[in-house]
């Protein structure tokens, strides 16, 4: 598992019964969590929760509050700084468990920085930035996509607030597979690409997105702006029953047999204080050049 220790601010405190219980820097939140089918250790803990998000049989779901939060609220993981607050969709704008892939990811960008070479990163359905601040702020060039305006207002607030509002980032809304589209035909090339594919969803005109479906033709697609000696491509999943080596396998194929490198895979996760044991929190595929 490659696991996301290394927090001070965040915390899963313990999990059970389909939920978890987090500590957000001085901010407790009662979250469901699906992986989290055992009970909970100390019910007794809980009742630190100043949030609660209720799933609605209808879908979707509702916040309950049992204190008045900030609006938003600030956390930090080493170097990087972010804004947090609880939506409409029981997230937060961040997932703790990518920290150990920003870990990873920063560690190969300095390297190759230090040498002093240009690394281009390519970071698509972007989200809120956490993986384009990791990446600037080692040294890394980024063009940030996501089509949600909103997510990339808010990645432009977490870019600034930890430094970086005159880095070298491209802000762009867009669908991404359009995007990548358009910069295969501009002759654009990334020395290394993130991505974070949803499950399923619709582009601006309609397109539908079903990740089993989508996955292997758009990574294919993305293999076209890869420059001539590209430095890493990730994969992230949150789709229920997807395997992390189906990931891994993609990467092997597409580029392991063209560039070479080497391909690793493995679920996400979160120590947790409680029990001591580790929530799984999605899957990862790497692949790295040698």
């Amino acid at each position: 598992m490659f696991l996301a220790d290394q927090w001070q601010d965040y915390e899963v405190l313990d999990c059970g019964g389909g939920e978890k219980l987090e500590r957000w820097g001085d901010v407790y939140l009662r979250r469901p969590d699906p992986q989290a089918i055992w009970p909970a250790r100390d019910p007794s803990l809980w009742r630190k929760a100043q949030a609660h998000y209720h799933r609605s049989e209808k879908g979707g779901g509702s916040w309950e509050f049992f204190t008045k939060l900030p609006d938003r609220w600030v956390m930090n993981y080493k170097n990087l700084r972010f804004y947090v607050r609880p939506t409409g969709f029981k997230h937060t704008g961040l997932f703790p468990e990518q920290a150990t892939n920003w870990d990873w990811m920063t560690g190969l960008v300095s390297d190759r920085v230090k040498q002093g070479r240009e690394v281009r990163v390519l970071n698509l359905f972007a989200y809120t930035g956490g993986a384009t601040v990791a990446c600037a702020k080692a040294g890394a060039s980024v063009c940030h996509v996501d089509a949600a305006k909103g997510m990339v207002a808010w990645a432009k607030d977490n870019a600034r607030l930890s430094g970086l509002a005159d880095a070298p980032i491209r802000w762009i809304v867009d669908d991404c597979a359009k995007f990548v589209e358009r910069e295969i035909r501009r002759g654009k090339t990334y020395d290394a690409i993130i991505m974070d594919p949803p499950s399923y969803g619709r582009g601006p005109s309609g397109e539908v997105w079903k990740l089993e479906d989508s996955l292997y033709p758009f990574v294919k697609l993305c293999m076209q702006v890869l420059s001539d000696k590209p430095l890493f491509v990730i994969i992230n999943s949150y789709t229920t029953g997807l395997a992390p080596s189906v990931l891994g396998y993609i990467l092997h194929l597409l580029a392991c047999q063209r560039f070479g490198g080497k391909v690793t895979w493995d679920e996400l996760g979160l120590p947790c204080t409680e029990s001591g044991m580790a929530l799984p929190c999605g899957a990862t595929g790497r692949w790295v050049s040698e």
